[in-house]
């Protein structure tokens, strides 16, 4: 068995002894920092510079602080699109808020939003959580789903128009008699065609976050799940949908935020006369800028529709608590 023998500063050192000095009374040398220095060109930190900022800073402020505060000042005003505008102060705002108009359209526009969220969820859901397998059908099928997304609004609305009309349309076709229904003039059907056509062409985005999100979960969760015998439907609710949680958020979002500027589908399909069935508050908007050449009053609607825009964001993102959310992948 071999000994080391140690320096005599080292044994020192180690019995925790202060070293001794050289028999020529030269100090050693300092040892070396073994500490880690930072690296690269000095004054670097790792945040960010705010000059960087200002190019998206500035064009925010140019295409929509600027036009709100535009809208704004325009709801305090009598203006015609002709004539200069005239102050009128909260005139408008008494006037528009106290109206039929806007309580029906406010409550055709909150079940817009929640009607549709009830109904393009579920399906979105589903139809992302299959899509995400790598099977080669089901991309086949995926790429069918995505179809309605890329296609115009204005379009999809011309053709389910002619496919609706109770004379020519699919309706007129034997057998199929139960279809020859007034969608687009009664009140009731209307907003159940509305309802549908926006789900049918808005589903398969949602199903493309939800896919994504799917695939982002790590394998080893439905492993284990799959080792403590789970089956398909118990892994769904305790793996997949508490994984989503963070995409449902977003989704969610996007589409109650996005029920709120619904226009141009219900415009082609009224042909800009819309009854008093679908008459949400961008409709209303719209007749009461352009029809009635209010914009005054137009302006004040375009303000709730921010404000409702803004508190139905908020409540979300404070409700599902998605600002203290982490990373699913953190960890994993």
């Amino acid at each position: 068995m071999t000994s080391t023998i140690l320096p005599a500063d080292a044994s020192s050192a180690s019995h925790g002894e202060k070293p001794r000095m050289p028999s020529d009374g030269t100090p050693h040398p300092a040892p070396a920092d073994q500490s880690p220095k930072p690296t690269g060109r000095k004054g670097i930190t790792d945040r960010p510079n705010p000059i960087l900022l200002l190019p998206a800073v500035a064009l925010y402020a140019l295409f929509a602080i600027v036009p709100l505060g535009v809208a704004l000042w325009l709801s305090f005003t009598s203006w015609d699109a002709i004539s200069d505008p005239e102050w009128v102060g909260l005139e408008n705002w008494t006037r528009i808020l106290g109206g039929d108009n806007f309580r029906n359209g406010l409550m055709l526009s909150l079940q817009v939003i929640v009607v549709s969220w009830l109904v393009q969820t579920p399906i979105s859901l589903l139809l992302g959580v299959f899509t995400a397998g790598h099977q080669k059908y089901r991309a086949v099928l995926a790429a069918l789903y995505f179809i309605p997304l890329i296609l115009s609004s204005a379009a999809t609305a011309l053709a389910f128009k002619a496919i609706l009309d109770p004379n020519f349309g699919l309706g007129a076709t034997p057998g199929l008699e139960l279809l020859r229904q007034d969608w687009l003039g009664n009140p009731q059907l209307i907003f159940v065609t509305v309802v549908f056509l926006i789900a049918w062409q808005f589903v398969p985005f949602h199903a493309l976050l939800y896919q994504a999100g799917v695939r982002q979960i790590p394998r080893t969760l439905y492993e284990a799940a799959e080792l403590d015998g789970a089956g398909r439907l118990q892994t769904f609710w305790y793996v997949t949908l508490p994984q989503l949680r963070h995409t449902i958020v977003t989704s969610s979002t996007i589409m109650l935020v996005g029920s709120l500027t619904y226009f141009d589908v219900i415009f082609v399909l009224t042909g800009g006369v819309p009854g008093y069935g679908i008459r949400i508050l961008p409709i209303d908007m719209y007749l009461t800028g352009f029809a009635a050449n209010d914009m005054g009053g137009a302006s004040v609607l375009a303000m709730v529709l921010v404000v409702v825009g803004l508190l139905i964001a908020l409540g979300i993102t404070r409700v599902s608590g998605f600002s203290r959310m982490k990373s699913d992948q953190e960890g994993a």
